[in-house]
């Protein structure tokens, strides 16, 4: 059976906001397919529970045989009966061994339900990531979801499994215990319920002064494994700047707060059993000297004395174990919520017209009066209006906020016009069936993105049937093959889950060798050579113009230097184009570009006369 609540354990200090409706949901719609399986469930925790409540009955009466026995041969008698007694013990044997298969049935087969609903669960929640749109996960923090599949799903499993047996024993242990011990004895029975509601009050009482020190606990156990993952994830800068004696005092401020709730919640909580050890050995008083006067008066037997003793006892674990689910059931049902409301996130909704085939499509681009906002209330794009050719290099620039990203998001049906349209060869993006739109366009952002896996497979991430030479290829012209080959295995070389094993600008050189290979018709290029040095940009840049022929690409610029060269410059400010053209033209007309390409060039100045 589980012990007592202890620190650490949130799920007693979780509430769900429905709980009739998120339980009526979890069991119509998932516990509701394993009808059968959780009837078996019931027969056979049920069948346990009596086998088991069965034995102080029959030891009782083996007690009894050798009473008698013993009084019988003090009279003169033939004395204790060891064959009856033997009988008796072989019958017992056979009743906790009935009850152990039964209670082992009973746990398979409710593991096997927790089990197979939490991995169609888990299944259900990879799927619906799929399918959520991104404004979802800009509104949501990485861990808030990661949180729904591992701790919500891990709680939901391990309850269900504890919760649904625990309940069934628990209550037919006690409408068992309590029959047979009416059975013995109606006023022993009486004096072993008088102590339950004094029980009941001391518990209450201790349970509500602990918890307020269980949810102070769980508050500084959080800020202290909160600083823990901050100082090690920054402990460089820690380091830099001789930071460790202030944040060992931070800690130890917090760890200090986080020992005298935990002391106050544990020792509150530790009462609980003493006071009801306490309770249950005044009750077993009552019923001893009740017991006593009985049989002297010949109305019970010393076996059943003994018997009415050990139900006694046994009497308060079930409704501690009650006390307990009850717990167990607010985690269960508070978990089950957090996923159901993930589950039912509206998801993305496909517009698709007509099966369009992507490769016949070129890169012409034409934004016509697009306005969008991220919310009902606010919008940053106005009145957007450009028309690409393909092949075209087209420049994206502007300060930030200016809605230079947005713009791309939208291109890529990552959110969808409020108003206007996007047309691709004519075709309205909201046309063409979201993955074969995305089709069409290979990524390179400022934040790199590599999985734990060999390098091979991550430069093959987006064209998984190229092959070695066509990896290699790749490679050479983002001039990352140098630096593959000298990894112990070379391109089989495995990069671990953090990518901490290789510099950023290596990272940035292999997601550009991914998009070569790839070889899409649009390119959308975000200060792809940010993170790479001086000498590696000039080749890097040299590759991209190479990949960039024939291809239409937008790049979004920060460094106005690099655009110098491109088709088209958009210039944005606030949403709206504010001026276009090409780099000379743009300076020659003094205006909002030449006013930011001046302050940045003049501040590169300044930066390069102070060293």
């Amino acid at each position: 059976m589980p012990g007592p609540m202890g620190p650490g354990k949130q799920e007693t200090l979780e509430k769900a906001k429905d709980f009739k409706g998120t339980a009526r949901k979890l069991i119509h719609h998932y516990l509701g397919k394993y009808r059968i399986s959780l009837i078996i469930v019931l027969i056979f925790a049920i069948g346990s529970t009596i086998f088991t409540i069965v034995g102080p009955k029959i030891l009782g009466n083996a007690t009894t045989e050798i009473f008698n026995g013993l009084i019988g041969k003090l009279s003169g008698g033939d004395g204790i009966n060891f064959g009856k007694i033997g009988e008796i013990s072989i019958t017992l044997l056979v009743l906790y061994f009935i009850s152990a298969i039964f209670s082992f049935v009973q746990n398979f087969t409710m593991t096997g339900i927790s089990q197979n609903l939490t991995y169609k669960i888990r299944n259900e929640i990879i799927k619906k990531i799929n399918n959520l749109p991104m404004k979802y996960f800009d509104q949501k923090t990485n861990g808030e979801v990661l949180s729904i599949i591992t701790n919500d799903i891990d709680t939901l499993s391990f309850n269900l499994s504890q919760s649904i047996t625990q309940i069934i024993t628990s209550v037919c242990t006690i409408i068992g215990i309590l029959i047979m011990m009416f059975s013995i004895s109606w006023q022993m029975t009486l004096i072993s319920l008088v102590i339950l509601p004094i029980a009941g009050v001391l518990v209450k009482n201790i349970v509500g002064k602990s918890q307020k020190y269980f949810e102070k606990q769980q508050t500084y156990l959080a800020t202290v494994n909160g600083q823990v993952e901050e100082i090690y994830g920054g402990l460089n800068i820690v380091k830099a700047f001789n930071g460790e004696e202030k944040v060992v005092k931070e800690f130890e401020k917090a760890n200090q707060e986080l020992y005298h709730s935990g002391w106050k919640s544990q020792f509150l909580s530790g009462l609980m059993y003493p006071v009801m050890n306490f309770i249950s050995n005044i009750g077993y008083v009552g019923v001893a000297v009740a017991g006593g006067y009985l049989a002297i008066n010949g109305t019970i037997t010393v076996g059943n004395i003994q018997s009415f003793i050990q139900y006694n006892k046994q009497f308060t674990q079930p409704i501690n174990q009650i006390a307990q689910i009850s717990s167990m059931l607010q985690a269960m049902i508070a978990a089950s919520e957090r996923i159901f409301e993930f589950l039912e996130e509206p998801e993305e909704i496909e517009t698709t017209k007509e099966k369009i085939d992507i490769e016949k499509l070129k890169g012409n681009v034409t934004f016509e009066h697009v306005k969008f906002g991220y919310d009902k209330e606010t919008t940053i794009i106005h009145d957007f209006n450009a028309k690409i050719q393909e092949g075209q290099k087209i420049a994206i620039v502007g300060p930030t906020g200016a809605g230079k990203t947005t713009m791309v998001k939208l291109l890529m049906r990552f959110y969808d016009v409020k108003e206007g349209a996007i047309f691709i060869d004519g075709h309205n993006v909201k046309d063409l069936e979201r993955g074969e739109l995305r089709k069409m366009f290979g990524m390179v952002l400022q934040d790199t993105w590599l999985f734990g896996g060999t390098v091979k497979d991550n430069i093959k991430y987006g064209k998984e049937e190229a092959t070695d030479d066509e990896v290699i290829e790749a490679s050479k012209a983002s001039h990352v093959h140098h630096f593959i080959k000298t990894l112990p295995q070379g391109y089989h070389s495995m990069i671990n889950e953090e990518t901490s094993n290789i510099s950023a600008g290596q990272k940035q050189l292999m997601t550009i060798a991914r998009v070569i290979l790839a070889d899409p018709k649009i390119l959308i290029l975000d200060e792809a050579t940010s993170s790479i040095d001086t000498r590696t940009e000039i080749q890097i840049q040299s590759a991209m113009d190479h990949l960039m022929k024939g291809r239409t690409s937008f790049i979004i610029a920060h460094r106005l230097s690099t655009i110098k060269n491109a088709d088209l410059i958009l210039v944005m400010d606030h949403g709206d184009i504010v001026e276009q053209g090409k780099h000379e033209e743009l300076l020659a007309k003094n205006g909002f570009y030449a006013e930011l390409y001046n302050s940045q060039f003049e501040v590169e100045e300044r930066i390069r006369s102070d060293f």
